[in-house]
């Protein structure tokens, strides 16, 4: 039982205890970090945590982000991306279309396909997974990452099929792992309030839960800056570490801050630096059995993912090749970057650049 202390720096002192002992922090804990002004103490707190888990190695993947349709029943007020069947702009790719874009970009040390896109009603649940096998069939060598736990809620629906059929289905064709999306934020009021059309937090966590006991290893995000509250993004955090608890099947936690609409957009219409680095580092301290915090530079920015290398996260995405959802949203960050760039980016921040694959096995230390 923690005793309520009037005192922001003896409470601060109890929480920094309380990292250094390794017990883990409470719900009142994470959100008095929250509303603390003290970015240093937090950060120093998660850069320590972090060094203890990882060391100073940052890791990152040679890989490239697929759109197969932008169609999606959802309408979530966030999303920027998404359209409807017959709109301008909307489309839905035949594995055929995807190598074109593909031929274009690939190497042969390409270590993974990132498949983000929208639950389009208007196809089958085979299509889906004729896309995957399709991709494992031409490029044997490269990891799937595909579907959120949303996705696979999605799947499940239009063909009648339980989770964990969908999922046996999927990885038969060739999925190795799914990816963290679809979370948002954990919590029923903020879900219906931005409208969003999908799995609900249980299912979203039912999903996980079954993917992790097939084997899978799987990642987890949250869309943090719209009208959630501190606690929301708390409860978020301490819901996966719950299920890590139980599954230990995440490899990753990705926090991305809410993109305006333009990239014109102003100061006032973008989550601030502030926050994106409390975030990082909090959520470092709260997730303390999930390895990996990922510093998400499409939506941080690179100087400032370089910064968070010292809030906690060890994780910087990959080279991504052109990223679309959050720059459909008016990031302002480069597209994609390549992997001189991101061992750049790395030692900048005076870390050790890691190139791994997707789950985190070692390729190379530069």
């Amino acid at each position: 039982m923690s005793i309520i202390v009037s005192n922001p720096d003896q409470r601060m002192a109890e929480i920094a205890e309380k990292v250094r002992n390794g017990q883990r922090l409470s719900l009142e804990d994470g959100v008095f970090l929250y509303e603390s002004d003290d970015l240093l103490t937090i950060g120093q707190l998660a850069n320590e945590v972090n060094l203890r888990m990882n060391g100073k190695k940052v890791y990152f993947i040679d890989n490239m982000s697929l759109y197969f349709t932008n169609v999606c029943e959802a309408h979530c007020a966030f999303c920027h991306f998404r359209r409807d069947e017959g709109e301008e702009g909307a489309y839905t790719l035949t594995p055929e279309q995807m190598f074109e874009y593909i031929d274009q970009h690939y190497h042969p040390e390409m270590r993974e396909f990132h498949i983000a896109q929208g639950h389009n009603p208007n196809v089958p649940f085979e299509y889906y997974v004729d896309c995957i096998r399709a991709l494992k069939q031409r490029y044997p060598n490269v990891t799937i990452k595909a579907h959120t736990a949303a996705e696979i809620e999605f799947y499940s629906r239009i063909s009648g099929l339980s989770y964990k059929e969908v999922l046996e289905t999927l990885v038969d064709a060739g999925l190795s792992t799914l990816t963290g999306g679809g979370a948002e934020i954990l919590s029923e009021r903020y879900r219906q309030k931005m409208g969003v059309g999908k799995a609900t937090t249980d299912q979203w966590l039912e999903v996980q839960r079954v993917a992790h006991g097939l084997g899978l290893k799987t990642h987890a995000t949250m869309l943090y800056g719209s009208i959630e509250t501190l606690e929301e993004r708390i409860q978020h955090m301490i819901l996966l570490r719950e299920v890590q608890d139980e599954t230990n099947g995440f490899m990753v936690f990705i926090p991305n801050s809410v993109q305006p609409a333009s990239v014109n957009a102003g100061i006032k219409r973008r989550v601030a630096a502030f926050d994106d680095l409390k975030t990082i580092a909090i959520s470092r301290l709260m997730i303390d059995n999930i390895p990996h915090i990922k510093a998400y530079f499409i939506n941080l920015g690179t100087q400032l993912t370089q910064i968070a290398l010292t809030f906690g996260a060890s994780d910087v995405h990959g080279t991504i090749i052109k990223e679309k959802i959050s720059h459909a949203a008016g990031a302002l960050s480069p597209e994609g970057l390549t992997r001189d760039e991101l061992v750049w980016l790395v030692k900048g921040a005076g870390r050790i650049p890691v190139e791994r694959d997707t789950f985190y096995n070692e390729i190379k230390v530069y």
